[in-house]
């Protein structure tokens, strides 16, 4: 309707009475004038309306607005200050050489004409000339130059959130139509400021969400209902080694080698409840969580998947489950050794001195030697049982392979001889020292005889045979320490070869094996700068080899 009686006005200028008694073309140029000021004034709300968006700063709106309100409107200055947490803070002045007050300046509430502004909620015009004015910014405004001064304050869903302030060096006289431009242009203005700051919160919450997500060191999946992973952390992309530009074409079923009746997403489906498992990844032993996601309606439409490599932490829980009950052994063979070396002396110191009596010829000397030799054993057998158990300290120094060898046979090397298992040795006595723990090294070792024993027992052969061969090689310039411990039992599938060394996993029966001395010996054996191979065929027998660095 405005817009109508204005049209009529400006035709009833051109054509009715009043053009008869003014110039014709004075009243023409009159009403271009008006018209290209009110499509300045148009151009420029609609250009605070086109100009929000996440690229331009708001210097650049400003100055947009400057440029153009100086077409119509003898302005010099133009500033933006932003009502925030009960303070009045100056954020940004147009041209930046009319700066008085430094940007981030507080202003004050006591006499402040911009406080007046907020605190009115109404337009306030301001001219430098006024006398007795105790206003704060009427210094700043006579070093500037300004004479007047219009300010408007930005209202957004009825709060104020700042102040615009338009400085002159000419006192200009706006009208009822120019208030109402700055009016609606500052309506604007306030809603774009105010879609920025809401955009720029959603924007630093997105950011801070993805930044932790990304720095979170376990792995997190979200896949679909299908299983398709639609985003993943560099935990994830690390462990997995995904390209960015393939991920969507994961399935989480082919990552961890399940079919969809064994998926976790498929439980969460059925229960709407998270899922816990432990599974085995790439030869790792890890956790895994799976949390279904539902949308306002409560229909679950996506899953995140969290997966926790634990292979270590069981490794550590492995080696103390074998420290505590080597402590144990250690205890109870030193409480034995206590108990029998009294008696053991008593008749190991005897059977010598009937022997010297005795002649050789005699049958009792041959049945005193079986007394002495026998004796003598059992006195080495609890030597080999406090030497192995002894693992207080880890301490590292020259020592031989084959003596921790010797060691072992000598504590089970008879226990496996009559279960009508041939052990041969075939040792290279001029192998090179390692820098370890014979005791440890013992360890790995026990674990290997008794895997190749327990692999030969249910084995109906002709002939059981574990052979144990050391010997020295060159490899990459370097001097390895090699111990091969080969049966001819039933060997290992290639499917479980994959996860033998995984922490609690064994093939054998319940009550026969915990699933741990390979773990454990793989660490001691890791610990040591060295590393365990395998080479096994089902039905054919096993060989594993312990590699260790020879001592420079």
């Amino acid at each position: 309707m405005m817009v109508m009686s204005e049209r009529q006005q400006m035709i009833n200028l051109l054509t009715g009475v009043q053009s008869s008694k003014k110039s014709y073309y004075t009243e023409l140029k009159k009403m271009v004038v008006e018209l290209k000021k009110k499509n300045m004034q148009l151009e420029i709300i609609n250009d605070v309306t086109k100009s929000f968006n996440i690229d331009m700063s708001m210097e650049e709106m400003l100055k947009n607005i400057f440029d153009k309100l100086k077409e119509i409107f003898p302005l010099e200055r133009i500033s933006l200050s932003l009502y925030e947490n009960e303070e009045l803070i100056l954020t940004n002045v147009y041209p930046t050489h009319s700066l008085y007050f430094p940007i981030g300046f507080v202003l004050p509430k006591e006499n402040s004409l911009y406080w007046k502004a907020i605190q009115s909620i109404k337009k306030v015009f301001y001219q430098i000339q006024e006398k007795g004015a105790s206003y704060i910014e009427h210094k700043a405004y006579e070093i500037l130059g300004i004479q007047s001064v219009l300010l408007i304050p930005l209202i957004s869903k009825g709060k104020v959130i700042g102040v615009l302030s338009i400085g002159s060096k000419e006192v200009i006289q706006y009208d009822e139509a120019d208030l109402s431009f700055f009016q609606q242009l500052c309506d604007q203005l306030a809603v774009c400021i105010e879609n920025a700051r809401l955009y720029n919160e959603v924007l630093t919450s997105k950011k801070e969400w993805e930044e932790t997500f990304r720095a979170v060191s376990e792995m997190i999946l979200v896949v679909d209902l299908q299983g398709n992973i639609l985003r993943f952390n560099d935990a994830a992309k690390e462990f997995f080694q995904f390209d960015w530009q393939k991920s969507s074409r994961e399935n989480i079923h082919q990552l961890l080698s399940m079919n969809i009746n064994e998926s976790p997403i498929t439980e969460n489906l059925q229960t709407k409840k998270p899922v816990h498992r432990q599974i085995h990844i790439q030869q790792r032993v890890c956790e895994l969580h799976s949390y279904p996601v539902f949308n306002e309606d409560q229909n679950m439409y996506a899953v995140i998947i969290y997966i926790n490599d634990i292979t270590e932490k069981c490794r550590m829980e492995a080696q103390l489950v074998q420290s505590g009950k080597l402590a144990a052994i250690g205890e109870m063979a030193a409480g034995i050794a206590h108990e029998l070396n009294n008696p053991l002396t008593a008749i190991l110191g005897n059977a010598q001195l009937l022997l010297r009596s005795a002649p050789k010829d005699d049958r009792s000397y041959k049945l005193l030697s079986d007394i002495y030799l026998c004796g003598k054993r059992c006195k080495t057998i609890i030597q080999n049982l406090l030497t192995f158990s002894r693992q207080d300290e880890y301490m590292f120094e020259d020592c031989s392979v084959n003596e921790a060898v010797e060691q072992v046979l000598g504590l089970v090397g008879d226990q496996i001889k009559k279960q009508n298992i041939t052990i041969q040795k075939k040792l290279d006595d001029s192998i090179e020292f390692i820098e370890g723990n014979v005791q440890q090294i013992g360890q790995i070792i026990l674990n290997f005889l008794i895997n190749a024993k327990d692999a030969l027992e249910d084995m109906n052969l002709p002939k059981k045979v574990i052979t144990l061969e050391t010997k020295s090689i060159l490899e990459n310039e370097k001097r390895w320490v090699l111990l091969s411990v080969k049966d001819n039992g039933k060997g290992i599938s290639e499917q479980h070869l994959q996860e033998i060394f995984n922490p609690f996993f064994t093939t054998k029966r319940p009550g026969k094996g915990t699933g741990l001395g390979l773990s454990v010996s793989l660490g001691i054996a890791e610990a040591h700068g060295g590393t365990i191979e395998v080479i096994s065929e089902l039905g054919k027998g096993s060989e594993f080899i312990l590699k260790l660095p020879a001592k420079q």
